[in-house]
């Protein structure tokens, strides 16, 4: 069935008892999981609603990724660890625990022959793991800020990893050698009351050709403290490494992107929140305003789309996982 953008609904919503940070579908799309403030992870069973909760972690989760058959779960939280889980288990327990960087872990990403995993984080350092075993492979020095996200190029043969100040490096995944870097000016700003810089990469996904980047976060910011401006993804031309289009919403609402994903039918979708309240647009990808969008009700901290292509899931800061689908209302 295609995906009807203009039919999107709020189709279920899953409670939970802590604010929520994080999801990810897992391959199969039999379960849904969500990174909470009280330090745990939360599998929920789409068909049943049965939710299990993960305890390994110190601190907050950003990071989900998954084997490539969806046994394997791997997360990596705000302690600095990475854990492997055996996803579908009745009560996972941790597998391997892995003190992967000093300071947060923001980000993971999987290469796209589910062979390496790749962390970065607020000690400037990218790091490439074997998904396997979890041995270090190498790391990537040449940061010199946060590393806020990260992304292998469809290709597998290169990644790029994006800083709080928008400056995003490319490298070789082989070699670990860096091939260029490029600043995307609209994703971040230098606040010079707080002194401060405020911005970078909230999420990152490549188009499925390898042509273009999405990088989305929040742009026209007037107060870093309290994280005032405009959500926006930025459509970057990969190969020149310069933005092409700043999509933007048509009400000017105030917030940040979190979470977003091109879809394979040609349209990207991204979700927001801050102070302009949650909502989940819908973009042409030769437009800069919306062609659609669903006002979610509560702020949304993260995005996943199902491979259904059809159900969208988003965490709320209500404590709610909200689930909706791009399909007419039965």
């Amino acid at each position: 069935m295609p995906a009807n953008p203009a039919a999107t609904h709020i189709a279920k919503t899953l409670a939970y008892t802590s604010p929520l940070l994080s999801c990810r579908f897992d391959p199969t799309g039999k379960y849904v999981f969500a990174g909470a403030e009280d330090f745990k992870v939360v599998r929920w069973e789409l068909a049943t609603g049965t939710k299990v909760e993960l305890a390994g972690h110190d601190s907050w989760v950003r990071g989900l990724a998954f084997s490539a058959n969806g046994d394997t779960l791997i997360t990596g939280g705000n302690d600095g660890r990475l854990i492997w889980w055996a996803a579908g288990a009745e009560m996972p327990v941790p597998l391997r625990t892995i003190q992967a960087h000093q300071g947060w872990i923001r980000a993971l990403a999987v290469s796209p022959d589910r062979q390496l995993l790749a962390s970065c984080g607020n000690d400037h350092k990218v790091k490439l793991w074997s998904l396997a075993d979890g041995s270090l492979i190498r790391e990537f020095i040449g940061h010199e800020r946060h590393v806020y996200n990260v992304a292998f190029h469809p290709d597998g043969k290169h990644l790029v990893s994006g800083d709080i100040t928008a400056k995003f490096l490319h490298w070789e995944t082989e070699t670990g050698k860096q091939v260029r870097n490029f600043t995307i000016a609209s994703l971040s700003k230098y606040d010079p009351g707080f002194m401060a810089d405020y911005g970078g990469p909230f999420c990152l996904e490549f188009a499925a050709d390898g042509n273009r980047l999405f990088a989305g976060g929040i742009t026209n910011v007037s107060n870093a403290f309290a994280g005032v401006g405009n959500p926006i993804v930025s459509q970057i031309d990969w190969q020149e490494g310069k933005e092409v289009i700043g999509h933007l919403s048509k009400a000017g609402i105030q917030g940040t992107t979190w979470g977003l994903m091109p879809h394979p039918e040609g349209f990207l979708i991204g979700a927001t929140g801050g102070q302009g309240g949650g909502h989940v647009f819908f973009w042409k990808l030769d437009q800069k305003d919306e062609f659609h969008s669903l006002n979610l009700g509560n702020v949304a901290r993260d995005m996943a789309l199902h491979p259904d292509g059809l159900q969208i899931a988003t965490a709320h800061y209500d404590k709610n996982l909200r689930l909706s689908l791009m399909v007419p209302k039965a």
